[in-house]
C-alpha cells in the first residue's frame, strides 16, 4: 500500500512535542511518527555519571546575519573608515554615538546601542571571540544556517546541540530535555534520538485534547498505560508522549506565571529570555534552551535598524543576566550568542551591507573568562572583499560541551576541536 503521507523524523520533531496530543483524531499519525523517529518504546531519558546536571547551556541566534564589524567596532583602522564612510562608527569620544570603549581592548569597542552587554563585558561576565567562520564560506542563509546548526561544513548532518541528547541520554529524553522558543525547533536541536519541545508562547503550549471536547478527552485518558501488557504499543506511545507533553506545558505555564525578580526590557527576545528565566526558576531540569532574534538581514538602511536590534540584544542579555543573579542561579547558565555570517566589509550603495563571512561570538556568565579573545581578522588581506576567519567556529562549540557541559565533545562534533580557550576550568 502506497503511504500518501510519509512523515520523517525530521518533519515530526520540526513540529514539536504539541503535535502528540493532536494524535488522539489522527491513529496513523502515531505509527508513522513513531516509526519515523526509531525510537524504542518505553524508553526513558537516562543521564550519565560525569555529567554536570546542573549546568545549563542558553543559545541566541541572531538571524539574517548580524553586521559583526558594526557590533565589534575596529574602531582602530583606518580601512574600516574607508570602506564604510557612511555606515562606521565613530571612535570613542567622537560624538554622542561614538563606539563604546572596551577595557583591556585597544582599537576596539562596542557599537553604542550594545551599551547592555558592555555593561556585562565592563562586571567580567561576557567575552567576545573574534574572527569566528569556517573553512570555504557559504553566504546563503539557509545553507550557512545549516552548517553552523550541525556543526558540518555539509550541512547534512543532525543538529549538533541534538546529538548532545543522543550522546549523553539513554533512550527518548523527556519532555523538558531541551527547548526552543519558536514556532519550529531549529536543527541544532534535533538528533538521531532526541526530540526538543518548541513553542511560541508558554500560553500556546499546552495539552490540545481538551479542546476536542470531554467526550475526547475521557476517552483518551481510560486508554491503559505503558506499563499494561495487554495496551497497544501504538496507544502506549501515544499516550506517554501526551502525559509528557501535558505535564511539562502545565509546569511551563505555571512557571511563567510567577513576577520576574528583575527589570526587563520590552522586546520579542526580552520575552524569550524572559520565559527560560522563569523555567530555570521553576526548576525544570531543561539542559539546553534555545531562542532565536531575527530582522539583522540589513542590506538597506542598516544604521536605524541595526541599532535598534543591538539595543535589544544587549539589555535583553543584561535583564537575564540580572534575573540569574536574583534567582541564585547565575553560576548554573552559560549564554553564546552566533549569527551566521557577518557581513562584507565594504558597505552597499543602499544604506546596508549585504552578506559576508567572519564575525565575533559573544559567551555571558560567570563561568567565562571576560574580554576580547583571538584576533580581528584583517580588513586588508581581504577574500573577495569579505573577512578571513582566525578561529573556528566549532571550537567555541567544543568549549561549550566539554569544559561546561562536561560532555564527549568530539563524539558530538565528530571530530576532534580544540576548545577555545574561553571558559574558566
Amino acid at each position: 500500500m502506497t503511504d500518501l503521507t510519509p512523515w520523517t523524523r525530521r518533519h515530526f520533531i520540526q513540529r514539536g512535542t504539541m503535535l502528540a496530543s493532536m494524535a488522539a483524531t489522527a491513529p496513523l499519525f502515531i505509527q508513522r511518527a513513531s516509526a519515523a523517529m526509531g525510537l524504542p518504546l518505553g524508553s526513558m531519558l537516562t543521564s550519565l555519571a560525569g555529567v554536570p546536571q546542573d549546568h545549563i547551556l542558553v543559545v541566541v541566534q541572531l538571524a539574517g546575519g548580524n553586521d559583526g564589524l558594526n557590533t565589534v567596532v575596529p574602531y582602530g583602522s583606518s580601512d574600516y573608515y574607508k570602506k564604510r564612510p557612511q555606515l562606521a562608527i565613530a571612535a570613542p569620544g567622537k560624538g554622542n554615538d561614538a563606539a563604546l570603549a572596551l577595557q583591556g581592548a585597544d582599537g576596539v569597542g562596542l557599537h553604542p546601542a550594545f551599551s547592555g552587554f558592555r555593561e556585562l563585558f565592563d562586571n567580567g561576565l561576557g567575552c567576545i571571540v573574534q574572527g569566528i567562520g569556517y573553512p570555504n564560506p557559504n553566504r546563503s542563509h539557509f545553507s550557512s544556517m545549516d552548517i553552523w546548526q550541525t556543526a558540518d561544513t555539509s550541512g547534512r548532518d543532525n543538529g549538533w546541540l541534538g546529538r548532545y541528547f543522543d550522546n549523553t541520554c539513554s533512550g527518548a529524553p523527556n519532555a523538558a530535555a531541551g527547548i526552543a522558543l519558536g514556532n519550529a525547533a531549529p536543527l541544532a536541536m534535533q538528533g538521531e534520538k532526541s526530540l526538543p519541545v518548541s513553542f511560541e508562547s508558554p500560553d500556546l503550549y499546552r495539552w490540545m485534547g481538551e479542546d476536542f471536547g470531554e467526550d475526547v478527552a475521557s476517552a483518551f485518558k481510560s486508554v491503559p498505560g505503558p506499563q499494561t501488557p495487554a495496551t497497544d504499543d501504538n496507544l502506549a506511545f501515544l499516550k506517554r508522549t501526551s502525559l509528557d507533553a501535558q505535564l511539562s506545558s502545565t509546569t511551563v505555564r505555571k512557571a511563567v506565571a510567577v513576577s520576574p525578580l528583575a527589570t526587563w526590557n520590552s522586546g520579542d527576545l526580552a520575552n524569550q529570555l524572559q520565559t527560560v528565566a522563569a523555567l530555570i526558576r521553576s526548576g525544570m531540569s531543561t539542559r539546553v534552551y534555545y531562542v532565536t532574534l531575527g530582522g539583522f538581514d540589513t542590506h538597506a538602511n542598516q544604521a536605524g535598524s541595526h541599532q535598534r536590534l543591538l539595543r535589544q540584544v544587549g539589555d535583553s542579555l543584561l535583564s537575564f543576566q540580572n534575573e540569574l543573579k536574583a534567582q541564585g542561579n547565575e553560576g548554573r547558565v552559560l549564554t553564546m550568542v552566533f549569527s551566521e555570517f557577518g557581513r562584507r566589509v565594504g558597505e552597499n550603495g543602499s544604506g546596508g551591507t549585504d552578506h559576508g563571512t567572519a564575525a565575533p561570538m559573544y559567551l555571558v556568565g560567570p563561568m567565562v573568562k571576560p574580554g576580547v579573545h583571538g584576533t580581528h581578522p584583517s580588513l586588508t588581506n581581504l577574500d573577495n572583499g569579505d573577512l578571513k576567519f582566525t578561529a573556528d567556529f566549532r571550537q567555541v562549540y567544543a568549549a561549550a560541551l566539554k569544559d561546561w557541559m562536561g560532555a564527549d565533545a568530539d563524539a558530538i562534533l565528530r571530530k576532534r576541536w580544540n576548545p577555545a580557550p574561553i571558559l574558566k576550568t
